[in-house]
């Protein structure tokens, strides 16, 4: 699987390196947040390169919910925990970093695994700016342009098959919820098939740090986004 690319094995379980998440984040996630560089002081591996690994080790399930609960730096051995229709990504001191619920039939086909990982991702990780930006203008606030900080906190998805061939991912909506410096934005999707739905998902983001919404320095934050994209894509 393509993922091979994008971790290592290691003992104990797993691992991703500050090189292959970085790389998984921008290359396949189109994802340019600076938390996710190589060199970044507060380094964090995608949540979705997490999620995208527990996918491929226990198939597609009709419903899944993954909360994220923890920042996993590069380096760090991870293995996986099923049970209960539970499975969960721990530490070897026994830190949980994401626990995923699943329930409803099952589909191992790891090429269609990869189809959808590929999608979500990309959808995924274009939040910024077409999607949070006119949330936070919206709401008159912005993350902090000194110290920008969104996390990925949980996202759902329902299907009403797991029978399926390659469905495409298509954002049907999003709002905000701002409560003080802290908000809380709600991304949703459509899983699309032979101009069928034959799904739906959520991804629930907290933004951290907000301040008044000020346009020159949105602006600024825009532009140093699209320079990094661009930069990299050269």
């Amino acid at each position: 699987m393509f993922l091979n690319d994008y971790h290592q094995i290691t003992p104990e379980g797993f691992a991703f390196s500050r090189a292959q998440a970085s790389r998984f984040a921008k290359g396949v996630a189109a994802d340019f947040n600076p938390i996710h560089d190589e060199d970044a002081k507060r380094f964090c591996v995608p949540g979705d390169l997490l999620f995208a690994m527990l996918l491929s080790r226990i198939g597609l399930r009709q419903k899944m919910r993954c909360t994220f609960s923890g920042m996993v730096g590069g380096d760090i051995s991870l293995h996986l925990a099923d049970q209960d229709s539970h499975a969960r990504i721990l530490d070897g001191a026994g830190k949980e970093y994401l626990d995923l619920a699943y329930s409803g039939d099952n589909n191992p086909d790891l090429a269609l695994i990869e189809h959808l990982v590929k999608g979500y991702v990309r959808f995924s990780g274009q939040n910024f700016p077409p999607i949070l930006l006119p949330l936070m203008k919206e709401k008159a606030v912005m993350v902090n342009p000194a110290r920008p900080l969104v996390m990925y906190q949980s996202m759902a998805i329902d299907l009403k098959t797991v029978a399926l061939g390659a469905p495409e991912i298509v954002f049907s909506g999003a709002n905000l919820d701002v409560e003080g410096k802290r908000g809380t934005a709600h991304l949703r999707f459509d899983f699309v098939e032979n101009g069928q739905v034959v799904g739906s998902g959520e991804k629930v983001m907290v933004l951290s740090g907000l301040v008044p919404y000020d346009q020159a320095e949105m602006d600024k934050m825009v532009a140093f986004y699209y320079q990094r994209k661009n930069a990299y894509a050269a």
